[in-house]
């Protein structure tokens, strides 16, 4: 089996060794895309969640033979206004380094990760997030690049469709997909009628509630994704009941008795997309090869159009 994980934070201080500003071991990220290459992992998209943190995602891309996205994160929306160079010229950074980089050969294949997230609104307010949405969301049109969205909230998921609306989005775009999904199933189908993608990792499968909806998004809407090296399934998640003994892929200790050869605990990898499919796969009863080559074709259908 073959494998996409769509959304990874390779610029995390995690896979340099640091947890919460303290080193607590060697920096190990090419034994982590090591892993994630030998679980059948072939794709990578990394996500850019600021302009500085955009170009660091670029940058991992090109030296690890990987792509990424470019965009702001809603939580990071409030550096927009307080740019040194002013608003204008953060739009127009961001701007040129999609357009010098954009496709896959320079290696920025999606814009994001963008949206909207009113659980966390002490980051940046809501009016900052809605007055700056819709010109983040043109960027896609601007530069035929799908999109990557956030959308954490059911109000926020109101005015992220109001938002898409508002600026013309039709089937003309290059389209999209709504990462880390969490929502309900009048959510997901409203998303889906709309041409969207649904993006799911292991935030996406933690109460039953949210396995009812994994069951019933359409095959040919479903892209698989870690967040790493955030939103791995935990024992205390309803979807723990489908993870079989047989299915740890990484051997882990933890941070502070870290060895060359193992992961870490509380740190997810991009290696981990199998079990989310594995998990995916036994929740909606099917075997898990056919969800992985479905998913595949998703995922190049999405960002590798020209593959």
């Amino acid at each position: 089996m073959r494998f996409a994980d769509i959304a990874v934070n390779l610029g995390d201080p995690m896979f340099q060794g640091v947890y919460h500003c303290r080193p607590k071991h060697t920096a190990d990220l090419p034994a982590v895309l090591q892993r994630a290459k030998d679980t059948g992992v072939d794709r990578i998209l990394i996500t850019g969640t600021s302009l500085a943190e955009s170009k660091t995602a670029l940058e991992l891309a090109k030296q690890h033979g990987l792509h990424s996205t470019a965009g702001c994160h809603p939580t990071s929306t409030s550096e927009i206004d307080v740019d040194a160079d002013g608003v204008e010229a953060y739009f127009a950074k961001l701007e040129a380094l999609v357009k010098e980089n954009a496709g896959v050969e320079r290696r920025i294949i999606s814009i994001g990760e963008i949206g909207l997230d009113y659980d966390r609104l002490h980051f940046a307010p809501k009016e900052t997030q809605l007055k700056h949405l819709p010109r983040l969301l043109l960027l896609s049109k601007t530069f035929g690049l799908p999109l990557f969205l956030h959308s954490r909230h059911p109000d926020a998921h109101i005015d992220l469709v109001a938002a898409l609306r508002s600026v013309g989005w039709d089937s003309t775009w290059p389209g999209g997909v709504v990462h880390s999904f969490t929502g309900s199933a009048e959510e997901m189908r409203q998303l889906v009628d709309m041409g969207l993608y649904i993006g799911i990792n292991g935030c996406s499968l933690k109460t039953p509630e949210n396995l009812d909806v994994i069951k019933i998004i359409p095959l040919d809407r479903l892209l698989l994704e870690t967040d790493a090296p955030w939103c791995g399934p935990t024992s205390t998640h309803a979807s723990f009941a489908h993870i079989h003994k047989g299915l740890n892929v990484v051997d882990k200790v933890k941070p502070e008795k870290f060895v060359e050869g193992k992961g870490v605990k509380g740190r997810n990898e991009p290696a981990e997309v199998s079990v989310i499919a594995h998990i995916v796969a036994s929740v909606r009863g099917v075997k898990v090869e056919d969800l992985a080559s479905a998913v595949w074709d998703n995922t190049t259908r999405l960002f590798y159009p020209s593959a």
